[in-house]
């Protein structure tokens, strides 16, 4: 059975452009995942620990038979092939990938929660989240990606850097 996932990427180490556009060609690789749709790169301040360089991000819409721990593993073993180091949390990291979306499921494990707890207060998610698909419903919150974008108090710095 198929299904539809929103992928978060991120990068603030090396060449960060670069390194999201290999997690997505990585991402692709696995011959179950077969990409939809793809956001631009957005440049963007850190946001929690802010004594860091910026991150660069995107999002990107797949279709997938793998089940959402299936998909998890598959998204660390790709961090890890990336050299990705667990730091601290929200600390710097050469690539983070995160499972935003899986169909309207909700999952609350140890090792993954789905929807991602915190997309809703992240404008570095949901700008490139809205790029790609701005009526999406948030399954918890009953929202749509435009109005929980709507509903941020400010602006984090969020800056459009290449089209996909």
């Amino acid at each position: 059975m198929k299904h539809i996932v929103y992928i978060g990427i991120g990068s603030n180490l090396g060449d960060k452009a670069g390194r999201c556009k290999e997690a997505i060609s990585e991402i692709l690789k696995v011959d179950r995942n077969t990409l939809l749709a793809q956001s631009s790169l957005y440049e963007t301040r850190p946001i929690g620990y802010t004594e860091q360089d910026g991150f660069v991000n995107a999002v990107i819409k797949i279709e997938t038979d793998l089940s959402p721990s299936g998909l998890l593993q598959t998204l660390k073993a790709i961090e890890s092939r990336m050299g990705r180091v667990k730091t601290f949390p929200g600390g710097p990291r050469t690539i983070d990938l995160d499972i935003l979306f899986y169909d309207q499921m909700e999952v609350r494990g140890e090792a993954l929660e789905i929807p991602h707890p915190r997309l809703h207060e992240r404008q570095f998610v949901l700008v490139p989240l809205a790029e790609i698909d701005l009526g999406l419903l948030h399954p918890v919150l009953r929202r749509t990606v435009r109005e929980l974008l709507d509903g941020l108090p400010e602006d984090q710095g969020v800056e459009k850097i290449s089209h996909p």
